[in-house]
């Protein structure tokens, strides 16, 4: 099993060129947020944005998306009611993240099949994982990143088992659905398409707090919108949230860390 550490990973983090613009970096579609759970979505958005996408756009609640711009004016957020206002925000995406807040109710099992009747390359998290589970589907173009209860819903079991067998449940999620799975927990795993395991022995319990999967998500959606492979991308983007995590850990303690602690550090890590 390959042990990840950032150094392997400097090919893909390359001064960037001098004449570049925004264009060249990608434009990560961020879905999500469902009422109460707007948070998720800021996270991922101002992640995807940290990492070095060029553009981010979030598709959320319309009571949330003033809000998330005026928090974060370099997001561009929108309101989604219907599967029509989706539409023109998938057109333009590179990338989509979906799941994060989304909820499992009619509005974001409306989203899930939108979003499933396009070619996206696409980083399934959170509540988009749920719902995938009631209705199985395989594809190769998408990062799945469940933690162990996302985990035994996908493969229709116990997070007692998922945690006896970690390096298996991974293989089982990758092998039937598909891309490459990311198992979040302490020492995440990495399966990558070709069903090879990586473990990532960064990270600290600091880490165990709500919306750091949010700040993983977003990670992983700007790191694929640059260009980064979707195999390199699952192994990289785990390296860099564990040690960002590392880093907060460092400079300010693991109790009380929160999620948004670990963003101001990806900036740093990704150059």
């Amino acid at each position: 099993m390959i042990t990840l550490e950032l150094e392997q990973f400097t090919d893909y983090l390359q001064p960037r060129p001098r004449a570049a613009d925004k264009s060249y970096f990608g434009h990560v579609l961020v879905i999500g947020g469902d009422y109460g759970y707007s948070g998720a979505v800021h996270l991922a958005g101002e992640a995807v944005m940290r990492v070095g996408a060029g553009l981010v756009t979030i598709a959320t609640r319309p009571e949330h998306a003033l809000v998330l711009n005026v928090s974060s004016p370099e997001l561009m957020c929108h309101g989604i009611k219907t599967v029509e206002d989706l539409e023109p925000l998938l057109a333009r995406a590179t990338v989509v993240v979906l799941g994060p807040g989304m909820g499992r109710e009619s509005w974001g099992r409306m989203l899930l099949e939108a979003v499933l009747q396009t070619d996206k390359t696409l980083v399934v998290d959170a509540d988009a994982l749920n719902l995938l589970a009631e209705k199985p589907l395989k594809q190769e173009n998408w990062l799945l990143t469940p933690h162990a209860r996302e985990a035994a819903r996908l493969l229709k079991t116990t997070p007692e088992v998922i945690k006896a067998d970690r390096e298996v449940a991974a293989q089982q999620i990758q092998k039937i659905f598909g891309g490459a799975c990311i198992l979040k927990g302490a020492e995440t795993l990495v399966c990558d398409t070709q069903g090879t395991l990586s473990i990532c022995e960064a990270g600290n319990p600091g880490m165990a707090t709500g919306g750091t999967g949010d700040v993983l998500s977003g990670v992983l959606g700007g790191l694929l919108a640059q260009g980064v492979p979707l195999n390199i991308a699952a192994q990289l983007g785990v390296i860099v949230h564990a040690t960002a995590g590392d880093l907060a850990a460092r400079d300010g303690g693991e109790r009380g860390m929160i999620a948004s602690d670990l963003i101001m550090y990806l900036r740093h890590l990704v150059n």
